[in-house]
């Protein structure tokens, strides 16, 4: 058994550290993203991720900051918010607490998939006379998968 030079943390302390240090550094920050996976809450609050091509962030609104927004955000919004950095402590999660949103807005990636559907739609593949019934019992099934 190896011998500890200093008395370890608990999880909970590593996690109330981690988010001192986070709120210390990102006091305010002003974030532009599209929302996604929005929920509004029975208690008053949203909670929803903010994204851009490449990655996303959890987000919450407090109802008694929400209350001053002049329009209800969607999916596919593209939105300006300023928001706290800050750690959900319970679950090591780093996430951003918004003060203020206002849109800026449509989001790429809605237009991009509003496009495509627009597109789709023009070739006619969402006609129903190129629709299949499906069989009551398939003769094979196919799995795609992928490296990543």
């Amino acid at each position: 058994m190896a011998m500890l030079k200093h008395e370890p943390l608990s999880v909970s302390a590593l996690n109330r550290q981690v988010r001192l240090l986070l709120e210390s550094q990102y006091e305010s920050v002003w974030i532009q993203g599209e929302i996604s996976n929005y929920t509004a809450h029975g208690s008053g609050h949203w909670y929803f991720s903010l994204k851009d091509d490449s990655a996303q962030i959890s987000c919450a609104m407090f109802r008694g900051k929400n209350r001053l927004i002049k329009y209800k955000p969607n999916a596919g919004d593209l939105v300006l918010v300023r928001a706290n950095v800050t750690v959900y402590e319970p679950q090591g999660r780093y996430q951003l607490v918004v003060e203020h949103m206002e849109p800026a807005g449509a989001g790429v990636l809605q237009q991009q998939y509003e496009l495509l559907k627009a597109r789709l739609h023009d070739e006619g593949l969402f006609a129903s006379d190129h629709k299949q019934a499906l069989p009551a019992y398939p003769q094979s099934i196919g799995v795609i998968t992928s490296p990543t």
